[in-house]
């Protein structure tokens, strides 16, 4: 990943280029304010301060930038996006306020994955000027988790796997002196069998693990941040077809998701005892491969039968969900990119949220419209459990009807978190099948940032 510090620097004076940022409310007002060849300028591009327009204009004896907004006096995270993807290199400047919660979309309209091109597109960077320079690390910082995401997604599966994983949680592990425990091998079978059982057909080149992180203070209150890491989905024999496959890649969505919050919660200090818990695996197909009809054990004793070896994104989470539960944490929450049916009730935008309870969903539902991270959250309805019955185990993997997948996903994996703890499910997409200003086509992260602000107000206040 690219270094972005740059891209948002202190205001001192310097030479820059003005962007004046106009709704259409202020439109009349803001051209009487304009000399003629500047209004006449205004005029070519026929402006109408409609949202992600721009236009060019005479200014001194230079330029400057006028560009449309939905509401000048609230900016939203992307309004600025587009002209940090189209302007030219160099520094600007807003005019008559600051960028504020704009200047990240600024920075992530700015990033790129081109690991695999063997001529990069070379482009200097456009820099955006603040006055309030205490904001500039927290603002970067966040920006850096959510093209962190994007990094992994994007990077194909033989880049990608279990190993890398394990690779990016080291980091964590160097960067803020967390402690590291990785499973594998026969332990793994003993241990975390249902991890085992997914991951095994992959062999030995992309062999499955259990990686967990912890840090923090031991009396801070504890919480669990779980990602799926299914680094490659064929479906397993229940294999997909080859258009199934085509994204399937992004399917560790989730670890990228968990191993990205964890660097906020950890580089901000949160006062919490963090539990980082990652299941990766690549689900494959060989002579070993866990088939349908098979019964496994799983972590928690409850035994499960497979419906369907494509569902086997739930069957990692639950022996990851079991582990955390065990050391008793206030707070669970896990990301997966879990349910096509997620995707068919609200779409590749919004992550489904799935919660215990009302006050937790209430406070994840209200950080992400407060930070352009918006969720919708479905139910954890009980009249759902019986779709999950197994004549022959406690629970069987895959639902018996074709209604309320997404639930009947979430409910399988109540099952192994524990009675009390309160916890959170996110059922992302990761991936942006088209662009739009400051999220390019691609890999995303979609729940990371209504997460991270939910954390930050909930145990901010409680250091000490």
């Amino acid at each position: 990943m690219s270094d972005k510090n740059a891209l948002v620097q202190p205001d001192r004076g310097q030479k820059a280029v003005s962007i004046h940022l106009v709704d259409k409310d202020g439109l009349d007002k803001f051209r009487k304010g304009l000399a003629v060849p500047q209004r006449a300028a205004l005029e070519a591009h026929r402006f109408d301060a409609s949202a992600y327009e721009y236009a060019i204009i005479p200014e001194d004896d230079g330029w400057a930038v006028v560009a449309g907004v939905a509401d000048a006096a609230a900016l939203s995270s992307w309004c600025m996006a587009k002209l940090a993807e189209k302007l030219p290199t160099g520094t600007y400047r807003r005019v008559g306020g600051e960028p504020g919660p704009a200047a990240f979309g600024w920075i992530t309209g700015q990033y790129t994955f081109d690991r695999y091109k063997a001529e990069p597109e070379e482009e200097g960077p456009r820099v955006l000027l603040t006055a309030e320079p205490a904001a500039i690390e927290a603002l970067t910082a966040e920006a850096e988790a959510v093209m962190l995401v994007r990094d992994l997604v994007n990077t194909p599966a033989e880049d990608m796997g279990p190993a890398q994983l394990e690779a990016e949680a080291e980091n964590l592990h160097r960067a803020f002196r967390a402690e590291i425990r990785v499973t594998r091998g026969d332990v793994l079978e003993r241990d975390f069998p249902m991890v085992h059982a997914v991951g095994r057909a992959a062999g030995r080149a992309h062999a499955p693990r259990m990686i967990e992180l912890e840090w923090g203070d031991p009396r801070h209150p504890r919480v669990a941040i779980v990602g799926k890491g299914v680094c490659f989905d064929s479906g397993g024999l229940d294999v997909k077809p080859g258009s199934g496959m085509l994204l399937m890649k992004k399917d560790m969505g989730g670890a990228a998701h968990a191993l990205a919050l964890a660097r906020l919660v950890m580089a901000a200090a949160l006062p919490v005892r963090l539990h980082v818990l990652v299941p990766a695996v690549e689900n494959a197909i060989s002579g070993n491969a866990f088939r349908p009809g098979d019964i496994l054990r799983s972590r928690a004793g409850i035994s499960v039968e497979i419906g369907n070896t494509d569902a086997e994104g739930r069957l990692i989470l639950g022996d990851a969900l079991a582990r955390a539960s065990e050391a008793g944490p206030e707070l669970v929450i896990d990301f997966a990119t879990l349910t096509g049916a997620a995707r068919v009730a609200v779409g590749p935008d919004l992550p489904a949220l799935f919660a215990r309870y009302d006050a937790t969903a209430a406070a994840l539902l209200t950080a992400g419209a407060e930070h352009d991270d918006p969720c919708w959250r479905l139910p954890l309805h009980e009249g759902y459990r019986e779709y999950l019955k197994s004549d022959i185990a406690d629970i069987n993997n895959a639902g018996s009807s074709g209604f309320a997948g997404a639930s009947t996903a979430a409910l399988f994996l109540d099952r192994f978190v524990a009675d009390g703890i309160d916890w959170a499910h996110f059922d992302t997409f990761a991936w942006r099948p088209a662009a739009k200003p400051g999220r390019p086509k691609g890999g995303d992260a979609l729940g990371l940032r209504a997460a991270w602000h939910m954390l930050q107000a909930r145990y901010a206040a409680k250091d000490g």
